[in-house]
């Protein structure tokens, strides 16, 4: 706790200062070991005809590379919080040290050597687990309610379904019998017998 306290006004620890800066240089350095010698191997005419356009391409990707590699360590970095991760480790280092100097050996919270590592991380981590193990239980819980409601729905639907088809088929084999039957009458008869009705129609109006 007091370490995670001092890191929020402490400045950058030098563990931290060394780490970033041996990164960097090894990034600049692995970024530029391609030299334009070996460029030049694999474009040989290209930097023959034309050798300030290929010197001045060979620099924008060795840049770009080397900038591409910062800025995803920079993205790893802040995702797992490594630069507060590292100074609370040095802090704490730091405060170790110094209690062992003082001869404060049996402390509260100091390391001993009948300690295991796994003993001691649990002891912090168990807490933390047991309650994302809670959170965990009741999202599921909630997403098996959401299931079994869409389940229910879906039932529903399928059901209500079932008997829209079942209607429809009945409407269809009912029109397929008016069709049948319709068949069956005689067309002709039919048709003068519209024919004559049209005519009778037209003479009942007033003039």
């Amino acid at each position: 706790m007091l370490a995670k306290a001092a890191m929020k006004t402490a400045p950058d620890s030098k563990r931290w200062t060394h780490f970033h800066s041996a990164l960097q240089l090894a990034i600049s350095r692995s970024a530029h070991k391609w030299t334009y010698e070996d460029f030049q191997e694999c474009f040989t005419l290209w930097c023959k005809e034309e050798p300030h356009g290929a010197e001045g391409i060979f620099n924008t990707v060795s840049r770009h590379m080397e900038d591409q590699i910062h800025q995803s360590c920079e993205n790893l970095f802040k995702e797992f919080n490594v630069k507060d991760s590292i100074n609370i480790m040095h802090a704490v280092v730091s405060e170790a040290r110094a209690r062992k100097q003082r001869g404060e050996i049996h402390a509260k919270d100091v390391w001993r050597e009948n300690l295991a590592p796994h003993a001691a991380v649990r002891a912090r981590t168990v807490r933390v687990m047991e309650s994302e193990i809670e959170r965990l239980r009741a999202e599921l819980q909630a997403l098996e309610e959401d299931n079994t409601t869409l389940y229910a729905q879906c039932e529903d639907n399928n059901i209500k379904q079932r008997v829209a088809d079942a209607k429809t088929v009945e409407l269809l084999d009912i029109l397929d019998d008016v069709y049948a039957k319709w068949s069956q009458l005689p067309q002709d008869e039919i048709g003068v017998w519209a024919l004559e009705s049209a005519e009778n129609v037209g003479f009942a109006q007033p003039p």
